[in-house]
Formats: C-alpha cells, sequence, structure tokens
C-alpha cells in the first residue's frame, strides 16, 4: 500500500490535513472547563448535522458497534421482541448483537441487494396488536452491498400501524455524507462512527436520542457500564465525562461538523451523489452490474460491483494493493468473493475517484477480464462535466 494514494474503502474514509491536525494536539485536563470548550460544540455539531434540534448526542471512545450497543442497553430488558431486517453483513452483525442480549430478534430475510422491506415491517407491526415490539432495527446504508434504504416508509409503516416502537437506525456510513432527517424520519436512535462521513480516525461512537428513547432508559433492565447514557449526561453536566475521553478526536469532530456545515449539507450529499453517479456510469461501461437491486436503492457512499461468475472478485482488492498500493474494498458475508466495492464518501473529489476507477479498470483488465481501459474513465468524466458543481443553500 502507498500513504500517497487515496483510499477507495468505505471507512475508515481519506482525512482531511486540517482533520489531523485538529486531532493531534496538546495534552489537556479533560476535567478543566478548556476541554467543554471543545465538548459541547462537538456535540451540538452532530445535532446538525443529523438535522434535529432535541436529539441527546452521547458521543463514546468506540466505535459504531459501540454506538448499536448503546442504543440496545440503554433502552430495552431481556426478553423484549425487536423487529429487524437480514440484508448485508452489517444488519446480521445488529442482530446478532440482539440475540446476545437476550433479546428476542423478530428477523425478516431479505435477499442482499435488497432494502429493508418497509412493506413486510408494514404488515408485521399491524399484527402486532399488542404491541410486543419495542424497537424497530434498520440500516440506512447497508456498507456490504451498496444498497440504501427508505427509513421515511419504516417510520410510516410505524405511523400507519399507531405502534409504539422505537425506531433504531444505523446510520454509520450514511450519516454526514447522505441525506438524514433524524427529526422528520422521527428516528429515536441514530449510530453512526467518525470515520465514515465525519473523515476521522476510528474511536468515536455517535448516537444520538430522542425524548422517546431518554424516557426508555427509565426502565430499561438490560445492563451497561461503559455505554450508560445517564453516567454520560452527568458528565456532559460538568463539561467532562465519566471516565477519559478521546480528547483529540472530540476536537477533530467539532472540526469536522464545521467543515460539513461550511460546505453546507445539502452540497455535501450533492457532491456524494455526483461523484458516485460517475461511478455508477463507470461500471455500466464496464459492462458490469451492482449488487444493488435497482436504481431507489443505490448508495451515494460505497458501491459493490458484481464480477462475471466463477471470477473471484477478491483478487482485484489484492492486486489493486499489491500492484498499485490503492486500498478497495473485498465483498462480506454471503457476498463474499462475488464483488468488489468502491467507497466514495468522506474527503473526496471528482478527480480523487477518477484516479480510483482508473486503477480498478487496470486491476480488471490484468487479471484478464474483458475490460476497455479507458471505458469506465471515460464515462466518468462524461458525467462529471455534465454535472459539474454548483453550491447551493443548505435545506433547512
Amino acid at each position: 500500500m502507498s500513504f500517497q494514494n487515496p483510499v477507495f474503502i468505505p471507512g475508515p474514509t481519506n482525512i482531511p490535513e486540517n482533520l489531523r491536525k485538529a486531532c493531534d494536539m496538546p495534552t489537556i485536563d479533560h476535567r478543566s472547563p478548556l476541554f467543554g470548550q471543545i465538548l459541547h460544540p462537538a456535540r451540538a455539531g452532530v445535532q446538525k448535522v443529523l438535522k434535529s434540534t432535541s436529539a441527546e448526542v452521547f458521543i463514546f471512545p468506540s466505535t459504531g458497534t459501540g454506538g448499536w450497543e448503546t442504543a440496545l442497553t440503554n433502552t430495552l430488558s431481556a426478553g423484549d421482541t425487536v423487529l429487524a431486517a437480514r440484508n448485508g453483513m452489517f444488519s446480521q452483525r445488529w442482530i446478532d448483537m440482539c440475540q446476545r442480549h437476550g433479546l428476542n430478534v423478530n428477523v425478516v430475510e431479505t435477499p442482499w441487494g435488497q432494502g429493508v422491506p418497509a412493506d413486510r415491517y408494514a404488515e408485521i407491526l399491524a399484527a402486532d396488536t399488542g404491541h410486543q415490539i419495542k424497537a424497530v432495527l434498520a440500516t440506512h446504508n447497508e456498507t456490504a452491498t451498496g444498497v440504501r434504504s427508505n427509513i421515511a416508509a419504516v417510520r410510516q409503516a410505524l405511523d400507519d400501524a399507531g405502534h409504539p416502537a422505537m425506531l433504531f437506525v444505523d446510520g454509520v456510513s450514511s450519516i454526514g455524507s447522505m441525506e438524514f432527517r433524524f427529526d422528520d424520519w422521527g428516528v429515536d436512535v441514530a449510530v453512526t462512527g467518525s470515520q465514515k462521513g465525519f473523515m476521522l480516525p476510528a474511536g468515536l461512537g455517535i448516537v444520538g436520542f430522542s425524548a422517546k428513547a431518554m424516557e426508555a432508559t427509565k426502565s430499561a433492565k438490560l445492563p451497561r457500564t461503559f455505554f450508560d447514557v445517564h453516567d454520560m449526561a452527568k458528565g456532559y453536566a460538568n463539561s467532562a465525562y465519566p471516565y477519559t475521553p478521546a480528547v483529540g478526536l472530540l476536537n477533530g469532530l467539532n472540526t469536522a461538523c464545521g467543515m460539513l456545515l461550511d460546505e453546507g449539507l445539502a452540497n455535501v450529499f450533492a457532491r456524494h451523489h455526483r461523484i458516485a453517479e460517475g461511478v455508477r456510469a463507470a461500471v455500466g461501461a464496464w459492462g458490469l452490474d451492482l449488487c444493488a437491486a435497482s436504481p431507489d436503492l443505490y448508495s451515494d457512499t460505497v458501491s459493490a460491483i458484481r464480477t462475471p461468475e466463477g471470477f473471484n472478485a477478491t483478487s482485484i482488492v489484492t492486486h489493486a494493493a499489491e500492484v498499485y498500493g490503492v486500498a478497495f474494498g473485498v465483498g462480506l458475508g454471503e457476498v463474499a468473493g462475488k464483488v468488489f466495492r468502491i467507497g466514495h464518501l468522506g474527503s473526496l473529489t471528482d478527480v480523487m475517484m477518477l484516479s480510483g476507477i482508473a486503477t480498478a479498470e487496470m486491476c480488471m483488465a490484468d487479471l484478464g477480464l474483458d475490460i476497455t481501459l479507458g471505458s469506465g474513465v471515460a464515462a466518468a468524466q462524461d458525467y462529471y462535466r455534465a454535472n459539474r458543481a454548483e453550491r447551493q443553500q443548505d435545506a433547512a
């Protein structure tokens, strides 16, 4: 691998120089007033990125996985029923965590390449007249398959059924890169991490809790210590943590939120969509297909690209690393060896993406696939030239 080349994995993402500098700071006393000048603006910035005016933001020294555990352990009790779709590796891991915590998981088996089946959720919720289901889980952007799910439709299913279950959303590879509306979608717990849309090193698990979720914490019986939001809230009230915080990463998060908000969230989302569309144009020029089953499911942060039957897609990733010093993502779980993944999120531009497309093209040609050098690059160039970036007014 080469430190000089950008990475094209779905996270951790490329780190802008000013964010690296923000994380690289002298040691401070994390129990002094100075820490509050980092902590409180970072939480407020995350709330704005979530498009919420009321979410309680908690930031743990952890990752998105810790965020999943925070959501479950603070709001549920052993034996509670949750509804979840298994449509990729990361939805599967959250289901596994639920089961390990003694929760009863109603699993809706869904083909990999499809999104969360809101219509099936609607049927199950309508039939649950006794309201045994306490939480509904949805992976907004399934990183393993490059599939975006319709969270607004899941909220509509809950509302149409008049069901009181909480809505938990994994936004690890979407928040900060794709449209996410905590308040408008009626999300109760949103989960993300520092290493994707926020363009930072891994190390922070970031969650937003609604008032309804905070109320549920009062009766939840699952054990929690490190991830107890009440302990964290008490610390925040004193501009502190209940234990040692990751001060440098929090300073970086504060800076990252400022960067996203200065660019304008609408512009951030438009940039990601434009870059992703260029990648999709290249995939079409190569004569290949995406794992995502239809355009309405296409992710703007990661594309999982199917290779021909009998070809080991992992060899593209290995070859790129060994020969060209460039990182792509391998297929995971059910699509291991069947797809390779191009991450196009975080600190990325059209020009940077063209280098990744060109590298993927060279790798496939080197490995004997019927790929015409320059075909994907030209298709992406045509798209980028025709859809140059234009700044727009950020939507509320």
